[in-house]
């Protein structure tokens, strides 16, 4: 089993504000979460049983390039996979690529992918340290003229991409995933349930991994009200400093053990 240093850093609440992007990190608190998930994971394990057998991400990402398991990938302009170390111990997973993601090929580069970034960073995590991927790999669409306007997966095509997801997890087996919203969560958890009533519980997965469940970037830049948006984008904040909290936790639990 892969052992992967903690790649992202667990800041003070208190100067977030002026600490540096390169801040140092704790060579304990790296090894302490991924050390925790895999007692569990010894004792408890069960790995999905349509996980393709891959070598590496790379040889998953260029297998997910012929991917025709759902319709999507006759129209979209190219799978996206995930992006970020092969070791991270924090996953990310979204709904679906945007216009700009197909376009680029990389996830959560577009609008909600910009509101996602600043977020982490008052959060006390950064992008750059963090696995992000999609649950459903291509993008779905209605063309209006020129434009492309974003389309629900429906249950049979997160169904059908859930085998890549299972993949990335496989790879890169982080400490924690995080679902935004209600399609990410689905293809995590298995059945429909309201962001409403996960968000704040964060739950133990079957193979020891911790799920936290919270909204898309995406739904707060659709709110038209300022107020409002500005009150749902910190209880986003709040999410993910609930996610670095787990992990410092978790961390000094494991030093003091």
């Amino acid at each position: 089993m892969k052992r992967g240093p903690i790649e992202f850093i667990i800041r003070s609440e208190r100067t977030l504000a002026q600490i540096a992007t390169g801040a140092t990190r704790s060579a304990l608190a790296k090894c302490s979460l991924r050390t925790s998930r895999e007692r569990t994971m010894a004792s408890s394990r069960t790995e999905p049983s349509q996980d393709p057998a891959f070598a590496d991400l790379e040889a998953a990402r260029a297998a997910i390039e012929g991917c025709t398991r759902c319709p999507l990938y006759a129209n979209a302009t190219q799978a996206v996979f995930g992006e970020g170390p092969p070791d991270a111990d924090v996953m990310l997973v979204g709904e679906q690529p945007g216009d700009r993601e197909d376009r680029d090929g990389r996830p959560f580069v577009g609008p909600a992918g910009r509101l996602l970034d600043d977020v982490l960073v008052e959060a006390g995590l950064e992008r750059a340290a963090v696995f992000l991927t999609n649950a459903v790999k291509h993008f779905k669409f209605l063309p209006r003229g020129k434009r492309r306007l974003h389309q629900k997966p429906n249950a049979a095509e997160i169904s059908a991409c859930a085998v890549w997801l299972h993949a990335e997890r496989a790879l890169v087996r982080p400490g924690v995933i995080v679902a935004l919203g209600a399609t990410a969560a689905r293809s995590l958890i298995g059945r429909v349930e309201t962001i409403a009533k996960l968000r704040g519980a964060p739950q133990r997965m079957a193979d020891g991994t911790m799920l936290f469940i919270t909204v898309h970037p995406s739904y707060i830049l659709r709110i038209p009200d300022r107020a409002r948006a500005a009150t749902e984008r910190t209880a986003f904040t709040r999410d993910l400093v609930a996610v670095r909290t787990f992990i410092e936790r978790a961390s000094n639990s494991d030093r003091s053990a």
